[in-house]
């Protein structure tokens, strides 16, 4: 059994807390949380478990052997830190830190402890991602992808201590990360705030990648519906990704464009639409968070790789500080460092 401590119980705490306290191979030791409100919650709904106000008094219990972070962003990095230094593996909900100076700290302490640092990507547990991953490494859409283009947008809830930005697009820079082996080479990003003071609640992020791959990402929280839906175009097929569909999230469709020549240059083109079958690949019924818990408690007790590991958070975080620098310059395109190479992504 693995003893975990949570800290934080507000707006995802809960989820994590329940998927946890569900695995066979977990011992869900203690609850922390500032707000005694939210810890009479913990009391009614898991009585055995211990609940407390204080992180300390939680990194002090010598059965936690894991601690899962889900306080606000700005947090994170405090929090992650002083689990790492009292011996604790960590997982951290996104992102991974408020700055990459921050994570690149933890990822280096984490190595330096030989601790595991990991991060709550959760998309990348999705079992829609996992398939897309799959098709990509097949080549089922086609020798080159072309783009990813997707609108993340709902009505609230408005944050203060990150923008959409940081809310909704570091979903989609973990599955990129995740599914394409080469990080975007640089970014775009225009965003504004409609309450004076308040963080941006519109943003358009840009990634250039290398092949002419392009992904434009769409977040917004004053939006009169809620939308998730993804397109990835290939040079042979396409895909959509909505996950707010309660069967066939993911639909593959056989089409795609023709192009021939009659050998009088560039004018002599002819490019022709080209429709075939569409399919939905069946896809696991499980929650997402629950494929998260399985592989963290194998990470710990097996040894095995978590995906969304400290280096895949500190790249998702450099990333999310490279648009904050173009959207700051209303839209200047920001170079990324070329080394940021994703590890172990095909």
């Amino acid at each position: 059994m693995i003893g975990v401590g949570v800290v934080g119980y507000g707006y995802w705490g809960p989820n994590l807390v329940r998927n946890l306290h569900a695995h066979p191979q977990v011992r869900l030791v203690a609850v922390c949380d500032l707000d005694p409100a939210r810890l009479d919650l913990v009391r009614r709904d898991y009585p055995a478990v211990r609940t407390t106000t204080s992180a300390r008094d939680l990194l002090a219990d010598p059965a936690i052997q894991a601690v899962v972070i889900c306080t606000r962003a700005e947090s994170h990095a405090e929090l992650a830190l002083a689990s790492l230094r009292s011996g604790r593996h960590v997982l951290v909900e996104k992102p991974l830190a408020a700055s990459g100076e921050e994570a690149s700290r933890l990822v280096d302490e984490a190595r330096r402890r030989d601790l595991l640092l990991m991060v709550d990507h959760t998309f990348v547990f999705s079992p829609a991602v996992r398939k897309i991953r799959d098709l990509l490494l097949a080549g089922d859409l086609g020798r080159r992808v072309h783009y990813y283009d997707s609108v993340r947008v709902n009505l609230g809830p408005f944050r203060h201590d990150v923008n959409a930005l940081w809310d909704l697009a570091v979903h989609d820079l973990s599955i990129l990360d995740y599914v394409f082996p080469h990080p975007p080479l640089e970014v775009s990003c225009i965003g504004v705030s409609h309450m004076e003071g308040q963080p941006e609640n519109l943003a358009y992020l840009t990634c250039w990648y290398p092949d002419n791959l392009l992904a434009h990402i769409h977040v917004n929280w004053l939006a009169p519906v809620k939308l998730r839906r993804t397109l990835i175009g290939g040079d042979q097929k396409m895909l959509v990704f909505d996950d707010l569909e309660p069967s066939e999230k993911l639909k593959v469709y056989d089409k795609g464009i023709t192009v021939t020549s009659n050998g009088g240059g560039r004018d002599a083109l002819m490019v022709d639409d080209r429709s075939g079958d569409m399919w939905a690949p069946k896809l696991s019924n499980r929650e997402a968070l629950a494929l998260e818990v399985d592989e963290f408690v194998a990470a710990i007790a097996r040894g095995a790789r978590f995906p969304a590991d400290g280096e895949a958070g500190l790249r998702v975080v450099r990333v999310l500080e490279a648009a904050s620098r173009s959207m700051r310059s209303r839209g200047l395109p920001v170079t990324l460092d070329p080394g940021l190479v994703p590890l172990g992504n095909p």
